[in-house]
């Protein structure tokens, strides 16, 4: 039997300000915790670090042309000034701090290509930054939050190459295997920066949108929690911070496309966040978004969609790092067989949980699973036909299938297995319609973004 008990977060060396009205505070200061104190909010530094690794999607693949080019508010990024990176010297005279706008970088073109030129579009930065500081300025009487964004994914590329100590492939040609020695580089010298101008720096949290590359590894949650502590042990002595990094993943929803294929990495990202609650949050899928419709992939999209991705980001940031809340996913959290029902309980971000009919049926080529919307059901091995799904009270849904259960090793998945077809409205390869009632609408695209269910696998007694 599958179940998690959600608790309350603890991450050790971030403490929090009361607040009602403007002031802050370091994430090492103490607040006052009276009971008519108001809010509790983390206003971290002067400047708050966020990381954005991965592949083609976290640099902007096919993101063109570019939207977020007005600064908004007061945030950050690095500026090479003309120097040529590598070596990464973070003392080099022409390094500076500019207003984040997209492009994050000129796009240098070519593939394979690492940083400074890894930049393909808008990515999910400048939005997800902006959603930060508008979250903050709203709840705490016009406080400011300077966001300072490195990007530094590298298009197409593994864990392998990505993580630390990375090795690109020879036989590839191009550029690679930058992304975690440019990290070191960029906040080694943001931090240097920020002690020249009087400003405080650390990093928040370390994005990433990957995992197409890495479809069928079976080991990738492992991988996740790797790449977090490596990131854990090399940046917090750079800038000085004890508060923990958190890892941020958005869940890829794309490859493999092949009918009965299942995207174990969408799975094993769903389940880092389930095994280190503290350090990773699996934000959520990317399959309610429109696809790029110039290109038969079905794999990257177009700019606003990555406004929509970051704006996404910034709200769980704010939840999870500057408010402190335990913010988990639209997730399965356990789950029982009676005859041919399966009941599911999830956790829901904002109750009750709700159907998109404007979604298309997904599986129409899976004959067992065409009414399942989105929902998948196997024992011992074959798939298992699904008779109605149907939403019971605020958090859970029931699967009723055609035949009996009990005894049988089930297994339930939702958006994880393929069927041959992309969404036809515009989509990926696999997706589901279920979603909470979040109200949550993106200060940048003026969208409303729900919370829907993760891609998932698991046992069911």
């Amino acid at each position: 039997m599958f179940h998690r008990k959600l608790f309350a977060l603890c991450v050790p060396g971030l403490l929090f300000t009361a607040c009602s009205a403007g002031g802050g505070s370091s994430p090492d200061a103490g607040g006052d915790t009276g009971a008519d104190a108001g809010p509790m909010f983390n206003f971290g530094w002067d400047w708050n670090g966020v990381i954005g690794t991965g592949q083609s999607l976290s640099v902007g693949g096919l993101g063109t042309p570019v939207l977020g080019t007005m600064q908004r508010f007061g945030n950050l990024k690095l500026a090479l000034g003309g120097a040529t990176v590598p070596p990464f010297d973070p003392a080099i005279a022409s390094l500076s701090m500019v207003p984040l706008v997209e492009p994050i970088r000129p796009d240098v073109g070519g593939y394979p290509s690492a940083y400074p030129g890894n930049i393909d579009g808008e990515t999910p930065h400048t939005a997800m930054a902006d959603q930060i500081t508008q979250l903050v300025m709203d709840a705490a009487a016009g406080h400011d939050y300077v966001g300072v964004h490195s990007v530094v994914g590298e298009s197409g590329q593994p864990m392998t190459v990505i993580k630390k100590n990375g090795v690109f492939p020879a036989t590839m040609g191009g550029t690679g295997a930058r992304a975690y020695d440019a990290t070191l580089f960029e906040v080694a010298a943001i931090k240097r920066l920020a002690t020249e101008q009087g400003k405080t720096y650390g990093v928040g949290a370390v994005t990433l949108i990957h995992g197409e590359s890495d479809a069928g590894n079976i080991n990738y949650a492992n991988d996740l929690f790797q790449l977090i502590s490596d990131y854990n042990a090399d940046l917090l002595p750079l800038t000085g911070q004890t508060a923990r990094i958190l890892l941020l993943v958005n869940q890829q929803n794309s490859v493999p496309s092949g009918l009965n294929q299942v995207a174990v990495s969408a799975v094993q990202q769903w389940k880092a966040g389930v095994d280190h609650p503290a350090d990773i949050v699996c934000v959520g899928p990317k399959y309610q978004y429109s696809y790029a419709r110039d290109t038969t992939d079905h794999i990257h999209m177009g700019a606003i969609e990555y406004e929509k991705v970051g704006e996404k980001m910034g709200q769980v940031y704010y939840e999870r790092v500057i408010l402190g809340h335990d913010w988990q996913p639209l997730q399965p959290t356990s789950g029982e067989v009676s005859g041919n029902v399966i009941t599911l309980h999830f956790h829901v971000p904002v109750p009750p949980l709700v159907w998109d009919d404007a979604v298309p049926q997904p599986h129409t080529n899976i004959s067992e699973w065409a009414n399942g919307r989105g929902f998948e059901v196997s024992a011992a091995g074959p798939a298992q036909t699904i008779d109605a799904v149907e939403i019971v009270g605020a958090d859970t849904v029931k699967i009723t299938c055609r035949s009996d259960l009990t005894g049988r090793a089930v297994t339930v998945g939702y958006a994880a297995t393929g069927d041959g077809r992309f969404r036809p409205d515009g989509g990926t390869w696999r997706w589901g319609q279920l979603k909470d009632s979040d109200p949550f609408v993106g200060s940048m695209t003026h969208t409303a973004q729900p919370n829907w269910a993760v891609a998932f696998q698991m046992t069911v007694p």
